[in-house]
């Protein structure tokens, strides 16, 4: 009987609305994160004298600052969620990226959510009935409540535990 394996409930989902507060969240990270990178690099190159690179940064076109902000999305997602499994607006709002098991996602899992993040119409994913995007499924990861996965982990592993008077 020890050989059930611990899955993903839809209890421990995170809801649409955690979901969509991650989003703008996250947003707002990114943003504040592509302004400083922007501003670290002038201020930087004209610290240096490199006047050229300070130009460069200052008159952008529009390809190069696509380009520019996908590169900090990428890497923002990419990094916090390989390192921490959770992005920012994740830990404000108390969920995490997991596997089915509830384990942590591997590097090419993580690899996979991200590329993914870029379909067109990716955002769209979210309006079926269950709070998983195409980058979610693509990459065979979910996103739960952080405590209640860990409460129906320690639930899984000792059920008699939860039965006892406290």
């Amino acid at each position: 009987m020890k050989n059930k394996k611990f899955t993903i409930t839809e209890n421990v989902l995170a809801s649409q609305g955690q979901r969509f507060l991650n989003l703008i969240i996250d947003l707002v990270f990114i943003y504040i994160l592509i302004l400083s990178v922007g501003t670290t690099i002038v201020l930087i190159a004209e610290a240096t004298n490199n006047f050229a690179v300070s130009s460069w940064v200052e008159n952008m076109n529009l390809v190069e600052i696509i380009a520019y902000g996908l590169l900090i999305l990428f890497l923002y997602y990419f990094l916090t969620e390989v390192y921490f499994s959770r992005t920012l607006a994740k830990l404000v709002t108390r969920t995490i990226v997991v596997t089915s098991d509830g384990s942590k996602p591997t590097i090419k899992m993580i690899f996979i959510r991200t590329l993914s993040r870029f379909i067109v119409f990716e955002g769209l994913s979210y309006l079926g009935s269950i709070s998983r995007g195409w980058h979610d499924s693509l990459s065979g990861t979910y996103v739960v409540k952080k405590k209640r996965l860990a409460k129906s982990k320690r639930f899984f592993n000792n059920p008699e535990e939860f039965g006892k008077a406290e």
